[in-house]
């Protein structure tokens, strides 16, 4: 049976390489770390100053949430490469206006506001499979027809569009490799991963090893989550796991993999660790876990399942946003001060 799966690895190895080449040769990356910019808070710096903060720290990527007519220029002038989401709202729209309606979205809504060649990724919806049920049917549609916008544009191969989701789309992640997609989401994910491939596009998760802790501090330790040194190793077949944040994102490659789309590489859109709110919610143990996101995103390390392929990764926040509702650990995950100083120390070289 391996000699007969062999030939099918090295092609799913191959065209994830010529993939991630393809990203790389369009300013987008994995080795460098990105920084998300929330602004859902009463105390915020002016997008001219977090631009300036992003740049003085050496990064030189962000996620937007949304296409902010008062922050993507400032973004722009910057130099600051985009993920730019398109709001959960927008999508019934652009999934019943056509190409050319998204054509027309695209131009005034970010495109008057932010040159092209500082865009990496449209980001459609965000977690539109778990909690924004409505949007749903809504979400393929809308992509395809951003897509259809950026090839009249001539920006298809600068821009690419994808969809951010919470690790809950996955029914099954342990052992990461009986990963597996929720049944209820695949009438909706299974048209959104041949368009992935097609476009050569990732697969966004939002994922936070914190709060699989929080939820079940039993079986998620705490080392496990922060990539301690101590942390009990999880053994799956010949693979061995040392850290939550490599298990989910082999789960989600597990998952990709059942559903004939293993050449689909994976991005984590958001990840990051608070440093109130909760007792490990410490600026101390943000600090363990963001500084190992910087350094293996830095080295290139991949994953157990995809050893040396990099994850693109997006921390997540820039400031503590007040105005955040839920848990009050929501509003700290904020890395640097409205001031400018650094909330823990860290490097994102």
């Amino acid at each position: 049976m391996a000699k007969r799966t062999a030939p099918c690895l090295l092609l799913r190895d191959a065209i994830l390489a010529v993939t991630l080449a393809v990203a790389a040769a369009a300013g987008s990356d994995p080795s460098k770390i990105g920084i998300c910019h929330g602004r859902v808070g009463s105390n915020l710096p002016s997008p001219a100053a977090a631009a300036a903060l992003l740049r003085q720290n050496g990064v030189t990527k962000a996620r937007l949430f949304l296409p902010d007519p008062a922050v993507l220029p400032a973004f722009a002038a910057a130099g600051v490469d985009l993920v730019l989401g398109v709001p959960n709202e927008n999508l019934t729209f652009l999934s019943a206006s056509g190409p050319d309606g998204a054509r027309q979205w695209l131009q005034s809504a970010v495109l008057a506001h932010a040159p092209a060649e500082r865009l990496r990724y449209l980001a459609v919806g965000n977690e539109v499979l778990y909690n924004n049920q409505f949007y749903a049917p809504h979400l393929v549609p809308a992509m395809e027809n951003l897509h259809a916008a950026l090839v009249a544009l001539g920006l298809d191969d600068r821009v690419a569009v994808s969809s951010a989701h919470a690790s809950s789309v996955l029914a099954a992640s342990y052992p990461p490799s009986a990963g597996a997609f929720d049944a209820a989401s695949l009438p909706v994910l299974r048209p959104m991963l041949r368009f992935l491939a097609d476009t050569g596009s990732p697969f966004m998760v939002n994922t936070y090893p914190f709060i699989s802790h929080v939820n079940d501090p039993a079986n998620v330790q705490l080392e496990y989550a922060l990539f301690g040194d101590g942390a009990a190793p999880v053994r799956d077949g010949e693979l061995v796991y040392t850290n939550l944040f490599d298990a989910t994102v082999d789960a989600l490659v597990a998952a990709l993999e059942k559903e004939g789309f293993g050449a689909v590489p994976v991005a984590v859109t958001e990840t990051g660790w608070p440093t109130a709110g909760h007792p490990a919610a410490t600026p101390q143990n943000a600090a363990a876990y963001n500084a190992k996101i910087v350094e293996r995103a830095a080295r290139g390390v991949g994953t157990p399942r995809r050893p040396g392929v990099p994850v693109e990764t997006f921390l997540f926040d820039l400031y503590d946003e007040d105005g955040k509702p839920g848990t009050e650990f929501e509003r700290h995950f904020g890395i640097f001060r409205a001031d400018g100083s650094k909330v823990y120390d860290i490097s994102f070289a």
